[in-house]
């Protein structure tokens, strides 16, 4: 099954932070743009940070237990591959990011098992990236 891709948008209260956060971090390319909002390429789908004040959960993160780890919501990412998944957390380790959770493998042996790694932008917003041996156990229960 061919995915479509998703529209995003999401509030940052510091646009040019967030600009160079998604553009150099991530190598983002950039898209359409105005003096309030930039349009990212996001791994193929449209991400769209839009100058906001802050909200509530970019103030206070708040988390919900997974696996023994205390996942922030709301957060959004995307499901990589393996070796781009290992490629990214070392790219994220040799800048120095502040991760929420480090990069690691979750439910070992377990229907679901992934590698996982959750970090903040600098407006606060959650980032999760994960990728799957096994794409067939994206939905696994």
């Amino acid at each position: 099954m061919a995915l479509s891709p998703f529209h995003l948008a999401i509030p940052v209260h510091d646009l040019p932070a967030a600009r160079r956060f998604y553009g150099e971090t991530f190598g983002l390319s950039e898209g359409r743009s105005a003096e309030q909002w930039v349009d990212f390429d996001f791994y193929g789908h449209q991400l769209v940070i839009h100058e906001h004040p802050k909200t509530p959960s970019q103030d206070d993160v708040h988390t919900n237990a997974v696996d023994c780890h205390d996942v922030p919501v709301p957060h959004f990412g995307i499901v990589l591959e393996w070796a781009e998944w290992e490629a990214l957390a070392e790219r994220l380790r040799g800048l120095d990011t502040n991760f929420v959770i480090e990069p690691h493998v979750r439910f070992k042996g377990q229907p679901g098992e992934q590698a996982t790694m959750f970090l903040l932008d600098p407006c606060g917003n959650a980032l999760e990236f994960k990728a799957f041996q096994d794409r067939g156990q994206l939905f696994a229960k």
